[in-house]
């Protein structure tokens, strides 16, 4: 064993920090007992928070599903035809007493003039015959619609069939539903439940057009959006809103084969207008701003972008009211679109703040 000092062990020892040797020892305080704070601190829920964009907040921005009107006589209608029949009869003796003039200076104006109105008389039951089958379109794929919920709720496989019929006879000339519509021909001599082959023919027929409509309706959404950000006036804000939404509307009714005219494309802006004010869709103002855009990220935008984010939103819930009114069959086996799918596309930051938090 080595007794050399120098590679002699140490033993072990304490050697207090120069801190603790210079302060002061403190006096130790008596622990607080423990307590119950339940009647003291109240949580709020996130659904309750305006500051939380939750699930339920996007879910009450969507409006139910929007319906037809259904059309009442009423007095106005009855005063609005008998003033027609009127300016009708007096537009006509105005036209007889031309051409009687006109053939006391001139037979060859007379009859120059008996031509012009032939041919404006002609052109004028061409527009009434094309806004007449527009409208009559309308009604035919409400009524499909209808006859789908019955075929659907009555289990019969020969009305379901007949109804499937029919539904691919409006779509016949629509390229996107050839596939679907060689798949539906190939379940011809198969036994289906009504349900289900309704179903089938949602997801085959009007699964590709759902796809088209979305993105019609992301696209008018977008424009709106960055047109009403950037524009000096609210009055062009409202123009143009009406403009790209009349646009949409008359797209809408032609993916899903209808063919309106100007009364046909009224009608439906009428319903869709209705539908909204209903619901209550019209009157969102900042307390949507505050539930969709939560988290501060509305005092990160300009009042002009806001405005334009609001309105293309609004935008969307148009689009949404006019695919209620355009589909020939009712929302069963795919899902509607709602404004939580538009709303990642128009706010990109809205889903990083709130997101997160979604119930």
């Amino acid at each position: 064993m080595n007794d050399d000092p120098k590679h002699r062990p140490r033993k072990p020892a304490v050697f207090p920090m120069e801190s603790e040797t210079r302060s002061a020892p403190r006096a130790q305080t008596p622990g607080r007992p423990p307590a119950s704070f339940s009647d003291e601190i109240t949580m709020t829920p996130d659904a309750e928070d305006p500051f939380i964009t939750t699930t339920a907040a996007i879910e009450a921005l969507e409006p139910p599903e929007a319906r037809p009107r259904r059309s009442r006589l009423s007095f106005g209608k009855v005063a609005a035809g008998a003033l027609a029949i009127v300016l009708s009869l007096a537009m006509g003796l105005w036209i007889d007493r031309l051409v009687r003039d006109l053939f006391s200076r001139a037979d060859w104006l007379g009859y120059a003039a008996i031509a012009v109105v032939a041919v404006g008389i002609l052109a004028f039951l061409v527009v009434v015959g094309r806004e007449l089958a527009g409208l009559t379109q309308l009604t035919a794929i409400q009524t499909l619609k209808s006859e789908v919920g019955e075929a659907a709720a009555l289990g019969s496989g020969k009305a379901a069939r007949a109804t499937t019929a029919r539904l691919v006879q409006l779509l016949a000339a629509n390229p996107r539903t050839a596939r679907g519509r060689a798949r539906l021909a190939e379940t011809e001599g198969e036994i289906i439940d009504a349900p289900h082959l309704l179903e089938l023919a949602e997801r085959e027929l009007l699964a590709p057009l759902d796809r088209d409509a979305r993105r019609i309706i992301l696209a008018a959404s977008k424009r709106v959006s960055i047109v009403t950000a950037v524009s000096p006036r609210a009055l062009v804000d409202l123009g143009y809103v009406l403009y790209e939404s009349a646009r949409m509307i008359r797209a809408m009714a032609e993916l899903y084969g209808g063919r309106p005219g100007t009364l046909g494309l009224l009608r439906l802006m009428r319903d869709v207008i209705a539908h909204l004010a209903v619901t209550g869709s019209i009157a969102a103002g900042d307390s949507l701003i505050q539930q969709v855009l939560g988290h501060g990220l509305a005092s990160k935008l300009s009042a002009r972008l806001g405005e334009g984010v609001i309105n293309g939103l609004m935008t969307a819930r148009i689009g949404i009211a006019a695919m209620d009114l355009c589909r020939p069959m009712p929302f069963r086996a795919l899902k509607r679109p709602g404004i939580g799918d538009f709303l990642a596309d128009l706010t990109p930051g809205a889903s990083k703040y709130g997101g997160s938090n979604g119930a």
